[in-house]
């Protein structure tokens, strides 16, 4: 078993990377655009260390976070 990485919901993507990288100083790695979904996936890792990764996902719509919209993953790959 291989960890992946850690998604984290947010509502405000520009308020979560100021958290994340200004105040606790993780490293953007990579985005990913997804037209469909209208939203953008931001990658972290530690500074030097790119194998522990968190992904910030946004919403896709304005609904805000409802119950059952407001999850999280942890990713691992298996056999």
């Amino acid at each position: 078993m291989k960890y992946l990485h850690t998604m984290v919901r947010v509502s405000d993507l520009d308020e979560s990377l100021d958290f994340y990288v200004n105040k606790l100083g993780l490293v953007e790695h990579s985005r990913r655009d997804v037209e469909a979904g209208r939203f953008t996936l931001v990658f972290l890792h530690a500074p030097g260390d790119e194998s522990e990764v968190v992904e910030l996902a946004p919403n896709g719509d304005d609904q805000g976070y409802v119950s059952g919209r407001n999850f999280g993953r942890l990713a691992y790959q298996v056999d």
